[in-house]
């Protein structure tokens, strides 16, 4: 993937940052192999809207941008591990940051989970 020139514009380190991790699945991609190696079957466990098709490009971008290491085994069938290069381990406390906020304003987010005790607004008055 090629990437921008973010060089001597304000905020050119935030972009470049956000450039990396950009879209809907590359961060919750990083969050989940945090957790340690992974194969391709259970990161899609963990992940469950996303596609194949999907999954497979952003793991390929990632590794492109050297944030994932992708480990294949001569074995039938192959077996493909995906783990967290040093790079993207030291994304590790933005990650963390990241979910820190996003647990902290969950009741505002469209991801929240539907409460049962949502209150109906009492139309009698």
């Amino acid at each position: 993937m090629k990437r921008r020139n973010f060089a001597r514009r304000p905020g050119c380190a935030v972009e470049a940052t956000l450039d990396l991790i950009d879209g809907k699945w590359k961060g919750v991609i990083l969050f989940h192999l945090q957790a340690g190696t992974q194969r391709f079957g259970e990161l899609r466990r963990r992940m469950p809207g996303i596609t194949q098709r999907m999954l497979t490009k952003q793991l390929r971008a990632l590794e492109d941008d050297k944030l994932v290491i992708r480990k294949v085994y001569a074995e039938v069938p192959p077996r493909v591990e995906y783990s967290l290069s040093e790079i993207g381990e030291s994304l590790r406390p933005v990650i963390e940051t990241l979910r820190a906020w996003g647990e902290g304003h969950q009741e505002r987010l469209s991801c929240a989970p539907a409460s049962d005790t949502a209150k109906v607004p009492d139309r009698a008055a």
